[in-house]
C-alpha cells in the first residue's frame, strides 16, 4: 500500500492511497476523510477476537476499508496529539495498550497477559500482540522513535511503544531506593538480545502528572 504521513510528530496523520479492491484494518473512529472507500465495520475473529482486543485497549469492533477505485484515499490519526509509525510485521510485534493505529487486513491482534514483568499502560499487566505478516502503523504521546538494540538498552518504561518479539526484558527500579524516589525516575526495562525497540519521547503518565500540578487545590 502507498502511504505518507503527514503533520509529523506532534499531529501526525496517515494518509493512503489505494488500488481498487485493497483493504485497511484500522481502529474504531480513526477516520478522518476518505474518497472512493467503502467502510464495512466488524468483529473480526469473533466474539472471542472482540473480547481479546478490548482487554488490550483496543476497540471491540474493527474498521475495514475498501477502496472501490484506483487511486482511493483514506486518511486516518489517533484520538490523541502524538506521531505514527510504519512497522513491517513478520511474525510477532508487542505494543502498548490502545498503541495500534491501521495496518494490513491479514495481522491479527490480540491482547497478552504481560506477567509480574509487564509495563504498560502505566505499569499494566496487558500486552497488545500484533501478529501476521504485513504493515503496522502505530501511534503513541509524543514523537516515535526507532532504537536498534545489539546486546542490551535499559528504558524508562513509561516511553516504550513497541518491540519485537526476539527481544527478552527486565523490570526494575532505575537505581537504590533512594535513587528511585529523589531523581524522579521510576521503573526502567532492561532489554536484551538482537531488534528493535521503538520509543516515544514523551510519557502520558508524566504529562498527567504535570497537568495536575496545575489545578488549583480547592478549599
Amino acid at each position: 500500500m502507498n502511504y505518507e504521513i503527514l503533520s509529523k510528530p506532534s499531529y501526525s496523520l496517515l494518509k493512503l492511497v489505494l488500488d481498487s479492491g485493497e483493504e485497511v484494518i484500522a481502529e474504531t473512529g480513526a477516520m478522518v476523510f476518505m474518497d472512493g472507500v467503502k467502510l464495512k465495520t466488524e468483529m473480526k475473529g469473533g466474539l472471542l477476537g472482540g473480547l481479546k482486543r478490548a482487554i488490550g485497549g483496543e476497540s471491540f469492533f474493527v474498521n475495514r476499508f475498501i477502496a472501490e477505485k484506483n487511486n482511493a484515499v483514506l486518511g486516518l490519526a489517533p484520538p490523541y496529539q502524538g506521531d505514527v509509525v510504519a512497522v513491517d510485521v513478520s511474525g510477532t510485534l508487542y505494543a502498548q495498550s490502545g498503541a495500534f493505529l491501521a495496518g494490513s487486513p491479514n495481522l491479527n491482534i490480540t491482547s497478552k497477559w504481560g506477567g509480574a514483568k509487564s509495563f504498560f499502560a502505566g505499569e499494566g499487566i496487558i500486552l497488545l500482540k500484533i501478529e501476521g505478516e504485513g504493515k503496522a502503523f502505530l501511534s503513541s504521546f509524543g514523537g516515535i522513535e526507532e532504537l536498534e538494540v545489539d546486546g542490551e538498552i535499559v528504558i524508562d518504561t513509561g516511553h516504550i511503544v513497541a518491540f519485537e518479539d526476539g527481544l527478552d526484558f527486565t523490570i526494575s527500579r532505575s537505581g537504590g531506593l533512594k535513587a528511585t524516589i529523589l531523581s524522579g525516575e521510576g521503573l526502567v526495562a532492561k532489554f536484551k538480545g538482537k531488534g528493535k525497540v521503538w520509543i516515544q519521547t514523551r510519557s502520558v503518565s508524566d504529562y498527567i502528572g504535570w497537568l495536575s500540578s496545575l489545578i488549583p487545590d480547592r478549599d
